[in-house]
């Protein structure tokens, strides 16, 4: 059944009454970011964004709407892959042998409110890459997901080019619940579908009553409309062909003269995965840890070997980013890694959109 739903208040307090941690949008610092609700108060209610090339500012919109605002700097990643983990503990014992220890803290029973398409893609897509890791695994498996189509894309949004768009599909991660924001004479509500036994068992236990026909209409309108706005798109062209035959394009030296490598876009991209490892040790010598932290491509020594670093100009790097997300992850993965949430574009610095970039290296080989 599709329900209709007046507030998502119900929602938020029978989430945090089930047991989850309840985490999704919420204005904060000039932007808004991902972290807890207590309440769905906390949801940015009548805030939007104005996005383009290094560009992010929020600002407020004439209705209450609670998902109007497109997606922020952060991803639900570092929830699912945190930034820095422990991976082993050794303690040196009074007899002077070691023992060694392994994270074994249960995952915190997380449930994402607002996760859009893109963002449902991008979970998809770490699913596959990240799921043979037992700690992501038992991280994933413990968290419920309450999807919200997208009906206000960004100028910097690409989805559609991307092989996406702005309706949630079960066919990516599948979603338990999925919500459309129905703004009406500046009062809210939200047409909610269960996509699991999970979210039909939250769905149930809130107050509803069925959606009208031209209320399910107005949320498919509204979701169709977001089709035809977005502010970006990739060439319509085999990217992965593109790319490989494009490998000694003077353009990435025009690219390189304006990357800074300062990992922003790896950092806020929903699908990039790498890391590191690094052991630490206190000063007596009793008590060391090994830790897993993001990396990214971007980094001098991502590619260090012995005698110096494989990609030491930022031509390279830059170029084994972009041909990777957009080309060599078909090799490895049998798909694109990126889902068009145009973040990398967002919080760029310089600027950089990768949109442009694509299509520069598709008109360097056009007939």
């Amino acid at each position: 059944m599709t329900a209709l739903l007046s507030s998502l208040e119900p929602l938020v307090q029978t989430l945090r009454a089930t047991g989850y941690t309840v985490v999704g949008p919420r204005l904060r610092d000039g932007a808004i970011v991902l972290d807890e609700l207590g309440s769905a108060e906390d949801l940015p209610h009548g805030w939007g964004v104005r996005t383009g090339p290094g560009t992010y500012r929020t600002q407020r919109r004439p209705d209450q709407a609670a998902f109007a605002h497109t997606t922020g700097p952060q991803g639900w990643k570092r929830f699912l892959h945190p930034p820095k983990e422990p991976l082993a503990t050794a303690r040196r014992d009074a007899n002077g042998g070691l023992r060694f220890d392994l994270p074994d803290d249960p995952p915190i029973r997380y449930a994402f409110l607002g996760v859009r398409p893109c963002d449902l893609r991008a979970i998809a897509v770490q699913d596959r890459v990240l799921g043979v890791s037992q700690a992501y695994a038992a991280r994933r498996a413990a968290t419920l997901l309450v999807a919200v189509n997208c009906t206000e894309p960004s100028e910097v949004c690409f989805c559609v080019s991307a092989g996406g768009g702005p309706e949630a599909a079960a066919s990516d991660a599948p979603y338990d619940l999925v919500l459309t924001e129905l703004v009406d004479s500046g009062a809210t509500s939200y047409v909610a579908t269960a996509g699991s036994e999970a979210g039909r068992s939250i769905l149930d236990a809130l107050p509803q009553r069925a959606a009208t026909v031209a209320e399910r209409d107005g949320a498919q309108g509204a979701v169709r409309d977001a089709y035809g706005r977005m502010g970006r798109a990739l060439p319509a062209v085999d990217l992965r062909s593109l790319l490989a035959a494009t490998l000694d394009s003077p353009r990435w030296d025009d690219v390189a003269a304006r990357c800074l490598t300062c990992a922003n876009c790896t950092l806020a991209c929903p699908t990039c995965f790498c890391t590191s490892v690094a052991d630490t040790s206190d000063l007596t010598g009793d008590h060391a840890q090994r830790w897993q932290h993001w990396a990214s491509c971007f980094e001098a020594d991502f590619s260090y070997m012995h005698g110096g670093p494989v990609r030491a100009s930022a031509r390279s790097r830059y170029r084994q980013w972009l041909t990777h997300k957009l080309g060599t992850w078909h090799d490895q993965f049998g798909e694109s890694g990126c889902v068009g949430c145009g973040r990398c574009i967002a919080w760029c610095p310089a600027g950089i959109d990768i949109t442009e970039e694509a299509d520069a290296l598709a008109k360097e080989v056009a007939p």
